[in-house]
C-alpha cells in the first residue's frame, strides 16, 4: 500500500512539472514553426505532460525504493533514540533554524543568487548544528521541563533525590540487593541505566566461564526484582558517549537525575563521595548489622589457614566475616577457643583480631597489621 502510494505520488509529480514547464515556459516557436495557435500549443503541452508522466512511470521503482531504504533507515534510528533524545533534537532543530532565520535576514541585501545559496547553506548547517547539539544536551534542555522529569510508569520524579537509586553493576551480581529489597528497606525507584544493561551482557557473553556466569546471575536478579518483587524499577536509556569509563557514567548520571547509586565497589565509593554524589554501600550495610563483637569476648571458631604474618592463622564465622588469630597458625584444621583482641572495620568490610585463649595474656594486645586494612571480606 505504501509503495503504490508512492508511485502514484511520483507519477503525478512528474506530470504536474511536466505541465508546469510547458505551459508557463512553452516558446512561440519552435523550429522555425509558428505554435501560438491554441490546438498546436496545447497539444505540444499535452505531448509533453505525457511524455514527463511517462518519465515518472519508469523512474518510479527506482525513487520508491530509496525512499523505502531512506525510511526504514530513520525509523530504525528513531527507535534506538529516546523520547528524551528526540525531543532535545527537535527543541535544537527549532533553535538552529530561528538562528538561521535571522542571519538570512541579516544578508537579504546580497543579489539572489548569492543571498539564495548563502541563505540554503546557513538552514541546512545551523540546522544540522541544533539537533546535533539538542540531542546531546537533552538534560539541560530537557531540564526546564518537569514533564520530563518524570517516569510516567512509576510515577516518580526522577529529581528527587530520595526516590532514585542508581544500580551499578557489582551489586547487581553480588545479589544481595535482591533481598533488601524485598525486605521492604529500600523504597523509591531503582534505576538501571542502559549502558549497566549493556555492560551486562559483555560479561554473559563471555568466553570466560567464571565472567560469563556472573553476567548471566546479574541478568537473572534484575529480571527477578521485576518480576517478583514490589519494587519500582525504571530502565534508563540515557547514556555519555563523551566518557568512556562506566564508573565516571555512573557518577555523571547521579549527579543530573540527583540520585544515589547503590554499590559495593570500594573504589567506585570513593570517587562517588570525591563528586559529591551519595552511595549507598552494600558492605557498609552488611556490617552496621552483624552483631557487635567486644575485646574480651570469647568464642569458638576453627582455623583454616594460616595468615600474612608468621604465626597467624586465619578463621571465619558463619558470615563471611574474616578472623585474624595471632600464633594460631599452629592449630589449623582445628577448632579452638579464642578471645577477641581488636576489631577492624572499614567500607570494605569487618576484620577481628583475636589470641588464642590458652595463649600467654601479655603478648597479644597490639594493633593490627597494616597489610589488612585493605582486605575485601566475604559478606
Amino acid at each position: 500500500m505504501f509503495r503504490r502510494a508512492l508511485r502514484i505520488i511520483v507519477i503525478v509529480l512528474f506530470t504536474g512539472l511536466g505541465f508546469g514547464l510547458s505551459y508557463y515556459y512553452l516558446p512561440g516557436s519552435i523550429a522555425g514553426f509558428d505554435i501560438t495557435k491554441p490546438t498546436m500549443h496545447y497539444g505540444i503541452i499535452g505531448i509533453i505532460t505525457s511524455l514527463c508522466g511517462f518519465l515518472g512511470i519508469l523512474l518510479a521503482p527506482g525513487i520508491i525504493e530509496q525512499t523505502v531504504r531512506v525510511t526504514s533507515w530513520l525509523e530504525q534510528r528513531l527507535i534506538r533514540m529516546s523520547i528524551q533524545e528526540m525531543v532535545g533534537g527537535a527543541i535544537g532543530l527549532i533553535i538552529g533554524l530561528i538562528i538561521a532565520t535571522l542571519l538570512g535576514a541579516a544578508i537579504s541585501w546580497l543579489p539572489w543568487w548569492v543571498g539564495g545559496v548563502l541563505r540554503i547553506i546557513v538552514t541546512l548547517l545551523l540546522g544540522y548544528l541544533g539537533m546535533s547539539v539538542g540531542m546531546k544536551r537533552k538534560e539541560e534542555l530537557l531540564g526546564f521541563l518537569p514533564r520530563f522529569s518524570k517516569d510516567k510508569h512509576t510515577k516518580t520524579d526522577i529529581k528527587s533525590p530520595q526516590s532514585c537509586k542508581i544500580l551499578d553493576t557489582s551489586v547487581i551480581i553480588d545479589g544481595r540487593i535482591a533481598d533488601i529489597c524485598k525486605s521492604g528497606f529500600i523504597e523509591g525507584t531503582l534505576i538501571i541505566p542502559g549502558f549497566i544493561l549493556e555492560e551486562l551482557r559483555h560479561i554473559a557473553d563471555s568466553s570466560d566461564l567464571l565472567k560469563r556466569n556472573r553476567g548471566r546471575r546479574g541478568l537473572d536478579i534484575l529480571n527477578k526484582i521485576r518480576k517478583e518483587l514490589d519494587v519500582m524499577v525504571q530502565i534508563y536509556e540515557q547514556d555519555f558517549e563523551e566518557i568512556a569509563e562506566v564508573d565516571s557514567k555512573l557518577v555523571k548520571l547521579a549527579q543530573v537525575l540527583n540520585a544515589k547509586v547503590v554499590t559495593n565497589d570500594f573504589n567506585l565509593n570513593k570517587v562517588a563521595e570525591l563528586h559529591g554524589v551519595k552511595v549507598l554501600n552494600i558492605n557498609e550495610l552488611a556490617n552496621a548489622v552483624k552483631p557487635v563483637v567486644l575485646p574480651g569476648e570469647e568464642m569458638l571458631v576453627q582455623v583454616i589457614k594460616d595468615g600474612k604474618e608468621m604465626g597467624q592463622g586465619v578463621a571465619y564465622l558463619d558470615d563471611g566475616t574474616m578472623i585474624v588469630v595471632d600464633g594460631g597458625k599452629r592449630f589449623i584444621g582445628q577448632t579452638i577457643g579464642v578471645v577477641v583482641t581488636s576489631v577492624l572495620q572499614t567500607a570494605a568490610g569487618r576484620m577481628i583480631f583475636a589470641k588464642p585463649k590458652s595463649a600467654d595474656k601479655k603478648s597479644v594486645d597490639h594493633d593490627p597489621p597494616s597489610s589488612y586494612s585493605e582486605v575485601n571480606l566475604i559478606g
